[in-house]
């Protein structure tokens, strides 16, 4: 292609793949109208280009190559030797260089050459982050607290130090002399876990520009953020545009791990770890979207709180992110005690008791909550439950792990029952996912979501938040994955069957409460 550019023809190159501009003089491509006016291919991993009046840099794996077919350039094209070697697709005029085995070879050694090349550059962008801005913001106490830079940075200290593990790795993967034969894709698997780290940080990044949006009002902090770029001597990119790129690049791998297997044969002793190393990753991307999500909605459940009357103790957000399931139930705490009909809301970690107003049916008091993290649900069956001298149906208990206190909890329908147990296997696997990750909600986002619930309720000119609707029940999970049988033996713990929480928001969630009858 080097010939076709320097005798005079013009070489297309149309973008097969996004790419996000991270470097100074490069540009975006974009799917799937852009195409490239091809300048200069000396190098193979980058090429020079121009979109338009834009003239940069572009990653040669992310484009396809076309060949002009005006002003006699088919026929120079074949008359080169660089193409007679190579081959035309006849399908789309896509010219592609070396046999076709080669092709791939090349295509994959041009995305290994890609991942390599970024990774490089990110780890000099989180440096010029911890060593340009946040060092430097350390020492100006007068301008920054402590809780301000936790806010703005979170844990990009802990990002860089993993990314440096990390790319050492790769480093000692990457094959120089034949990119295509590097086998990258069991450094992804053995990092997986330290991937989650990024979820802190993206949780946090709406806030950190929220807190940066304030602080550039004064222009002291403008002039300031501005001082710390040049002495670093970094690219001509505002400080807000250096903190969004973690947020990019966690999004970044599975599209690279993606084409990265697409030019991978299944013969080739990368496949695999590159197929398991892709499943992880989009896993990883998947669950942290799902907790910011969590976080988007913790407003609705403070404001959820202040339309229940009579509230004591904690607020739900000291120890709760997300409502799994809600539903009216008898409830029966104590031996020979009378079965009452209550509300209950199940949290991670919390299981909410409210009452109905007798006349106002729609206003729920608080009546107490139970601390899931010190009980376990036990199934009970049909029959005269000894515990209690009671007979039950549709029943389940909730038996404390440190007491012989026990709850037992009936509902009008076995489906009914089914779902209750099936989410609180789902609050479980909720509660031992955000362990793993250390997912939590800081105590800036709390005050935040009470300062709104202030800022609502003032414009609503009342005291407190009229209640949410109660439209029919929609079950969180899908029925028939669980059976409850005749046999089981009572006071066996409940062993539940793994399954999938489903992505509903927050507020719909509260939406779908079951209509209460009298």
């Amino acid at each position: 292609m080097t010939l076709l550019i320097s005798g005079g023809s013009i070489v297309n190159a149309e973008a097969v793949w996004d790419h996000v501009t991270m470097a100074d003089r490069e540009f975006g491509v974009y799917r799937p109208v852009i195409v490239i006016k091809v300048l200069d291919a000396s190098n193979k991993d980058w090429w020079w280009g121009q979109i338009d009046e834009e003239i940069g840099w572009f990653p040669a794996s992310f484009v396809r190559l076309w060949v002009n077919q005006e002003d006699g350039g088919a026929e120079l094209a074949e008359g080169t030797s660089e193409v007679q070697n190579g081959h035309l697709d006849p399908t789309n005029d896509c010219l592609c260089l070396g046999s076709p085995l080669q092709n791939r070879d090349q295509m994959r050694a041009n995305v290994i050459n890609e991942i390599m090349s970024t990774e490089r550059h990110y780890i000099k962008h989180l440096k010029d982050i911890c060593e340009g801005y946040l060092r430097q913001c350390r020492k100006r106490v007068d301008m920054f607290n402590d809780d301000q830079l936790k806010v703005i940075f979170g844990n990009i200290e802990d990002i860089y130090r993993f990314q440096m593990g990390f790319v050492r790795d790769l480093e000692k993967q990457y094959n120089t002399e034949d990119p295509h034969l590097s086998e990258i894709g069991p450094c992804f698997l053995e990092h997986q876990d330290g991937f989650w780290i990024y979820s802190e940080y993206c949780n946090n990044h709406l806030d950190a520009c929220m807190e940066l949006s304030k602080l550039m009002r004064d222009g002291r902090y403008q002039h300031f953020f501005e001082a710390c770029r040049l002495l670093q001597q970094m690219i001509d990119i505002a400080i807000d545009g250096f903190l969004l790129t973690p947020v990019q690049k966690i999004c970044k791998y599975p599209l690279q791990l993606a084409e990265l297997l697409k030019y991978t044969a299944q013969e080739h002793s990368d496949y695999r770890y590159v197929a398991a190393a892709l499943a992880v990753m989009r896993n990883v991307t998947q669950q942290i979207n799902e907790r910011k999500r969590r976080l988007e909605n913790i407003d609705k459940i403070a404001q959820w709180q202040a339309s229940v009357l009579d509230w004591e103790g904690d607020d739900i957000l000291d120890r709760s992110s997300e409502l799994i399931y809600t539903g009216e139930l008898s409830w029966i705490y104590q031996p020979y005690g009378r079965s009452q009909q209550r509300v209950f809301f199940l949290f991670d970690h919390q299981l909410v008791l409210c009452k109905k107003d007798l006349i106002r049916r729609d206003i729920l008091y608080y009546k107490g909550r139970i601390d899931m993290d010190r009980y376990e649900v036990r199934d009970a069956i049909d029959g005269r439950d000894d515990d209690f001298n009671v007979s039950v149906k549709h029943a389940f208990k909730l038996c404390n792990r440190d007491s012989e206190e026990i709850h037992i909890f009936l509902a009008k329908k076995p489906e009914e029952k089914i779902r209750w147990l099936r989410a609180f296997h789902e609050e479980r696997k909720m509660v031992l996912e955000d362990e793993k990750i250390g997912f939590e909600i800081s105590e800036y986002q709390k005050r935040q979501a009470a300062l709104t619930v202030r800022k609502v309720t003032k414009q609503k000119g009342v005291n407190r938040w009229a209640p949410p609707s109660y439209p029919p029940p929609q079950d969180p999970l899908s029925l028939g994955q669980y059976e409850v049988t005749e046999d089981m033996a009572q006071g066996e713990v409940f062993e539940f069957s793994q399954s999938k929480r489903g992505q509903a928001p927050f507020w719909q969630n509260f939406s779908r409460l079951a209509p209460f009858k009298k």
